[in-house]
């Protein structure tokens, strides 16, 4: 948990004197950040370290500095949503907010386009969800909005699952 390391370096920092910065937290603590995650990670020689991090943020606030400092720092991010939690949805990985670094060099440049395409037809369906739910949209008036409204039953579907499913990678892009 680098929100439980952050805020024992943040009691110890306070301790020695350090002079609070950010939402309370000394200097040492965003120094460290970089040194705790980097030590993950192939080093020449010696193997490859994969790690997950955790980073809980109050209020589902991004903006904390621990979580934009570990985004700044790491190769990807899962964001998980309380408001999909909610809908019960699981698992509930918020597509919009989560990113990877490497995901361009280990899949194909049509499951890119794919992948864009999904993200693009999600964003459009939160973004014109109020206009949906009090039924102002008049289908015809966006094609690509169209296109998100009549893929929307599949794509919740895709990005749920039961946890007795699995499914194989070359399974998702079917």
């Amino acid at each position: 948990s680098v929100t439980r390391f952050a805020m024992a370096q943040r009691e110890i920092g306070l301790a020695l004197g350090e002079p609070p910065t950010t939402k309370g937290y000394p200097p040492s603590v965003l120094s460290l950040l970089p040194q705790l995650m980097e030590r993950t990670g192939k080093e020449e020689g010696k193997g490859t370290i994969t790690a997950f991090f955790t980073v809980l943020v109050d209020g589902d606030d991004m903006s904390d500095p621990i979580a934009d400092q570990s985004r700044s720092i790491l190769d990807g991010h899962i964001v998980l949503s309380r408001e999909l939690t909610d809908f019960g949805i699981y698992p509930p990985i918020n597509i919009q907010n989560s990113a990877s670094r490497v995901m361009s060099d280990i899949i194909s440049p049509e499951h890119k386009l794919w992948a864009r395409k999904f993200k693009r037809l999600n964003s459009l369906l939160k973004e014109n969800e109020v206009l949906l739910r009090i039924g102002a949209y008049q289908k015809g008036s966006d094609k690509e909005l169209d296109e998100a409204i009549s893929k929307k039953e599949f794509m919740q579907k895709f990005l749920g699952q039961n946890p007795e499913e699995s499914f194989e990678f070359n399974q998702t892009l079917e």
